[in-house]
C-alpha cells in the first residue's frame, strides 16, 4: 500500500515537472514570437544603432544670384569634427598624454573653451560631435597635431557653410541661415526647400563595444545639391539705393530708420529693396553700432541677463537692424496717395482737366476744419495745379466728387489693403475703412492720405499702375529657379492683376505728375536731361502735434516712356530737422534715378532751356597755339585762358582733355615752364543763389557744374563737391547741388 503510493506521488510530482516545463517552453516560445514579431523591427533598428555610427552630411545648398547671374549667396568649404570619446581616450593615455592638455591643446586651435572640450572627450557616449563648420585650414592644423601625437578617434568630414559675398547688401531680402543651413529669414526661408537639397549620411560600423572598428566607411550615401534662386534684384541698383538711403538715414538723423524700393514699372519686377539701419549677413547675430545708438549700454545691459530673459532682450534689440520696412511696416501715406486719388477722380468721371478747385487755405468738413500747407491758401486752381500743390482742400473736393462707394472701390483696386504676395515673411495689409464705417470726414481725409495706412510695397505697385498704362502687376524678387548647371527649372512671369484705371488716365496722369516736378513741390527731384514725374509726401504721426513725421517722395521716368519708378521713406527725422518730402525725400529719389537711368542706358533728352546744364567733352589743346585753341573750344561751347607765352604751343591743360564740362566753362591751358604757377581754395557756396554761386566759383578762376533746380528764388545751394577749403587747380570743376525750399505738403 505505501508502495503504490510513493509511485503515486512520484507519478504526480513528474507531471508537475512536465506542465511547468511545458508551461516554460510556451512562455520562452511566445517572448521569442514577441520579440521576433512585434519588437524586432525597433530592436533591429536599435542594434544597428549601436553597432554603427551614422553621421549626417550637409548638400550643399543652392546658391542666391542678382537678376544678371552675380552670386548673392553661395556655399565655402568647411569641414564637420565628430568625435569616438572612449577610442580617443585610449590614444591619449596610450602616447602617455593627459585629457586636460589635449583639450587646452585643441580648443587653442578651434577656438573654444578647453572645458567644453574636455567634456567631450570625457563624455560617455559612443560618438558626439565637436564642432561644426570649420575652416579647412583650422581643420588642417587639427589633422596635423593629431598626426604629430600619433592620436585618433576624431573623425573630420568635408561639409560647407553659408556665405555672402557683398555682407549688408539687400539682407532683408536675401536673409540668412541657421547652425544647420536652414534657412531663418528672406528668400533663404522662404526658398528653404528649394535651396536645400537632399543631405547625405556616412555610416561607420562599430564593434560590440562601442569602438570604430575601422577608419573607413562601410557607406557613403551622396548628397544631392539644392537648386539656385534668381531675384529680379540688380546688385548695382541695389548698391545706388544703399548709397544714398543710408547717407540719407544719417544727414537727416531718421530716429526710426529709412526705406526704399525701386520697380520695373512694366513688369513688377523688384530691382531694388532696402531698410536702414541694416545688418551684415555673414554675423546675423551681432549687436550693431545701430544698435548701440538706439539703445544705451545694450552691451552691459545683455550681459546682466540669462535665459529666457536675455533671449527676450536680445530678440527685442536685433529687430532695430532686422525690420523689413518696406514690407512689414505699414503707414499714413501722405501726399503720395494724391496720385491714386487723383488717378480714381479722372478714371471715374468725377473731375476733369477743365475743372477748378477753390483753397482759401482750409476747409470745413462737418466739425472740423481741415488745413492746408499753405495757410494763406492757393486761390482758385486747376486740377494738374490742385496736383502741383498738393492742396489738402482741393483733394477734398476731388474726393466728395468721386464718392464713398465708388472711392473704397477703387483704391482696393488699386491693391490697397490686401497682400501683394510679395515672396518675403510678415507682409502687412495696411488699414482702411468698410463702406458701412466710411464717414464722410473718412473720406475727405482719406482723400489727402491720411487715416489710412499702406505699406510701401503696395503705395509703389499702385503708382507702377498709374505709370504703365493702367495695369496693376504683383509685385516678385524671384525671377527663376536653376539647377546646379544654370538649367532654368522654373521661371516666374509677370503676373497682371488687374486694371484699376485706363491706359488714357494713366497717359494723362503722366503728365500731370511730371508737371509736379517741373512746375510744383517736387522741383528737388528734376533731373536735367530725364523727364522725372512723381509726388510728394509728408504725414504726421498719431498721436498728432507730436512734431514727429513720415516723409516721402515717390516717382516715376522717363514721364513719357515710364521704365522705373522709386520711393522713398525718411521715417521720423530728429525734432527741429527739415521734414517735408519734397525738401529732404524728393534729392534722394533724383540721385538714385540720375545713376539707374544712366545704368539702365536711358539716353537723357535736353529741352532748349535745360542746354545750359549738358556736359560737352573738353577737346585735347595739346600742341596748339592760341588761336588754334580759341577756335577748337569756341566751337564746342567754351572759353580760353591762357598761362605763360601766349606765343608758345600748349602743353598742358585744366580740366583735361575728354573731361565733360558744362558748356560755357572756362578752360585752363598751360604753355612751356608755366604749369600750375598757383592753385585756388574752394570757397563756401552753400546757403548761396545760383547766379551768386556762380559768381563766386568764377571770380576764383572755377568751373561749376549745377546740379538740381537753381532757378526761383527758393532754390539755395545746398552742398558743393570739392567742398570749401580745399586746394585745387584753376580751372577745377565744382559741383552745386540746389535745393528749392519752397517744397510744402
Amino acid at each position: 500500500m505505501a508502495v503504490k503510493q510513493s509511485r503515486k506521488t512520484q507519478k504526480n510530482r513528474i507531471m508537475l515537472l512536465l506542465v511547468i516545463f511545458i508551461g516554460c517552453f510556451v512562455g520562452l516560445a511566445c517572448r521569442t514570437a514577441w520579440i521576433q514579431v512585434v519588437r524586432g523591427e525597433k530592436l533591429s533598428r536599435e542594434a544597428l544603432q549601436q553597432q554603427t555610427s551614422d553621421m549626417t552630411v550637409s548638400a550643399k545648398r543652392g546658391k542666391i544670384y542678382d537678376r544678371n547671374l552675380k552670386v548673392l549667396a553661395s556655399n565655402v568649404s568647411a569641414e564637420t569634427m565628430s568625435i569616438s570619446p572612449q577610442a580617443f581616450r585610449d590614444s591619449i593615455e596610450k602616447n602617455d598624454m593627459s585629457v586636460s592638455r589635449v583639450a587646452k591643446d585643441l580648443a587653442e586651435i578651434l577656438d573654444m573653451k578647453a572645458e567644453d572640450v574636455e567634456a567631450r572627450i570625457n563624455a560617455n557616449q559612443s560618438f558626439s560631435s565637436l564642432k561644426d563648420k570649420v575652416e579647412k585650414d583650422v581643420a588642417d592644423q587639427v589633422r596635423k597635431y593629431l598626426e604629430d601625437h600619433d592620436l585618433s578617434g576624431i573623425n573630420i568630414v568635408e561639409d560647407v557653410k553659408r556665405f555672402y559675398p557683398y555682407n549688408n547688401l539687400a539682407s532683408h531680402v536675401i536673409g540668412f541661415v541657421g547652425k544647420d543651413n536652414q534657412g531663418l529669414e528672406g528668400i533663404e526661408n522662404i526658398y528653404d526647400e528649394v535651396l536645400s537639397g537632399v543631405p547625405g549620411r556616412v555610416v561607420t560600423t562599430r564593434q560590440s563595444t562601442g569602438l570604430e572598428s575601422g577608419t573607413h566607411y562601410e557607406n557613403y550615401i551622396e548628397a544631392q545639391d539644392g537648386n539656385s534662386v534668381v531675384l529680379t534684384i540688380d546688385e548695382v541698383i541695389q548698391g545706388y539705393v544703399e548709397k544714398h538711403l543710408e547717407n540719407a538715414r544719417i544727414a537727416n538723423k531718421l530716429e526710426m530708420g529709412a526705406a526704399a524700393i525701386v520697380m520695373d514699372v512694366n513688369t513688377g519686377e523688384i530691382l531694388a529693396i532696402s531698410s536702414k539701419p541694416d545688418y551684415d549677413l555673414n554675423a546675423p547675430f551681432e549687436i550693431t553700432d545701430a544698435i548701440r545708438e538706439k539703445y544705451e549700454n545694450i552691451d552691459d545691459e545683455l550681459k546682466a541677463l540669462e535665459g529666457e530673459a536675455y533671449t527676450k532682450r536680445f530678440n527685442e534689440v536685433i529687430q532695430t537692424v532686422r525690420r523689413n520696412k518696406v514690407v512689414v511696416d505699414s503707414y499714413e501715406p501722405g501726399s503720395t496717395f494724391k496720385a491714386v486719388v487723383a488717378s480714381l477722380g479722372l478714371e471715374t468721371g468725377a473731375v476733369g482737366l477743365e475743372d477748378t478747385f477753390s483753397c482759401s487755405g482750409s476747409q470745413q468738413v462737418l466739425s472740423e476744419r481741415i488745413h492746408c500747407a499753405n495757410r494763406n491758401g492757393h486761390g482758385t486752381q486747376t486740377f494738374a495745379q490742385t496736383v502741383q500743390n498738393s492742396c489738402n482742400p482741393g483733394f477734398i473736393q476731388i474726393g466728395q466728387k468721386i464718392g464713398g462707394k465708388d472711392f473704397l472701390t477703387g483704391v482696393r483696386a488699386f491693391g490697397f489693403f490686401e497682400k501683394t504676395g510679395i515672396e518675403l515673411p510678415g507682409e502687412a495689409v495696411g488699414a482702411g475703412f468698410t463702406l458701412e464705417n466710411f464717414t464722410e470726414l473718412d473720406l475727405a481725409t482719406s482723400s489727402f492720405g491720411q487715416s489710412i495706412t499702406v505699406t510701401p510695397l503696395q503705395m509703389i505697385t499702385a503708382f507702377s499702375a498709374v505709370a504703365n498704362g493702367g495695369k496693376l502687376y504683383k509685385p516678385h524678387l524671384v525671377k527663376e529657379i536653376v539647377n546646379s548647371e544654370n538649367i532654368v527649372v522654373e521661371k516666374n512671369e509677370p503676373e497682371l492683376v488687374r486694371q484699376p484705371i485706363s491706359k488714357e488716365t494713366s497717359e494723362t496722369m503722366r503728365q500731370v505728375l511730371e508737371s509736379v516736378v517741373s512746375q510744383g513741390g517736387g522741383k528737388n527731384a528734376y533731373l536735367a536731361g530725364y523727364r522725372i514725374a512723381g509726388k510728394t509726401g509728408t504725414s504726421e504721426k498719431i498721436p498728432r502735434g507730436n512734431s514727429k513725421y513720415i516723409a516721402s517722395f515717390i516717382s516715376f521716368a522717363p514721364a513719357d516712356d515710364p521704365q522705373v519708378a522709386c520711393l522713398v521713406i525718411l521715417d521720423q527725422p530728429e525734432i527741429g530737422m527739415p521734414y517735408y518730402g519734397g525738401i529732404i525725400a524728393a534729392p534722394v529719389v533724383k540721385n538714385i534715378m540720375e545713376e539707374t537711368l544712366q545704368y539702365l542706358g536711358v539716353q537723357p533728352r535736353y529741352s532748349e532751356s535745360e542746354k545750359e546744364f549738358v556736359d560737352i567733352e573738353v577737346p585735347d589743346l595739346s600742341g596748339k597755339t592760341k588761336g588754334e585753341a580759341t577756335t577748337l573750344l569756341a566751337e564746342a561751347g567754351f572759353r580760353l585762358r591762357i598761362k605763360g607765352d601766349e606765343n608758345e604751343v600748349i602743353v598742358d591743360q585744366i580740366p583735361k582733355a575728354h573731361t565733360r564740362l558744362p558748356s560755357g566753362s572756362t578752360v585752363v591751358a598751360y604753355t612751356k615752364n608755366t604749369k600750375v604757377e598757383r592753385t585756388v581754395t574752394v570757397p563756401k557756396v552753400v546757403g548761396e543763389s545760383a547766379s551768386s554761386a556762380a559768381a563766386m566759383l568764377q571770380s576764383e578762376g572755377l568751373n561749376a557744374r549745377i546740379r538740381g533746380v537753381p532757378g526761383g528764388g527758393a532754390a539755395v545751394c545746398s552742398g558743393q563737391s570739392p567742398e570749401a577749403g580745399t586746394i585745387v587747380e584753376p580751372g577745377t570743376v565744382v559741383t552745386v547741388d540746389f535745393k528749392y525750399q519752397g517744397a510744402t505738403d
